[in-house]
């Protein structure tokens, strides 16, 4: 079983990704493939294509947004969902900072944020700070050396999702 790290703790990952291609497109026989059973994690195409067999089904659902995606996309099912993952295809792209400050803060999103994709060490405080809880690191990232990145920096003067008041107010508090 593949291995994340959530809650700054590496744990073995029971999500499966669905390949959204195969799921929409119908076989040789005519018929749309059944959507499995288990906890999938849905791309956003697909979620919206066949969220009610996704809902109807046994286990928990799952959406991957793009960094192209809004998540107005699918903030109204938001309490349908156990995971948001966000795909972040380089890893100079910014998108799924906003993203997750996005569902975090105007659409009040509490369930686990995941960043999959080019996901590398030197960015999990800060994706953090931004919202996510959970990580799919690139291959070839070793997750026991990735989790001393949180420890890297103590104190942080911004105001972030983790941290919604200044230092300064922290400090008076």
């Amino acid at each position: 079983m593949p291995k994340i790290i959530r809650n700054r703790r590496i744990v073995d990952d029971g999500w499966r990704l669905l390949d959204a291609d195969a799921l929409l497109a119908p076989g040789e026989d005519g018929f749309v493939p059944e959507i499995p059973a288990g906890d999938v994690v849905a791309p956003v195409g697909l979620w919206r294509a066949r969220r009610d067999e996704l809902t109807g089904r046994p286990g928990r659902i799952g959406v991957l947004l793009a960094g192209h995606d809004e998540p107005e996309a699918i903030a109204p099912a938001l309490a349908m969902l156990s995971l948001v993952a966000v795909r972040f295809d380089k890893f100079s792209d910014g998108r799924g900072y906003s993203l997750a400050r996005l569902l975090r803060e105007r659409h009040g999103w509490r369930g686990e944020l995941r960043a999959t994709g080019d996901v590398a060490r030197d960015q999990l405080l800060y994706l953090e700070r931004c919202g996510f809880d959970s990580f799919e690191l690139r291959e070839g990232e070793d997750a026991q050396a990735a989790l001393a990145a949180f420890a890297e920096l103590s104190e942080q003067y911004q105001v972030s999702a983790t941290a919604p008041r200044p230092l300064f107010r922290r400090r008076a508090a």
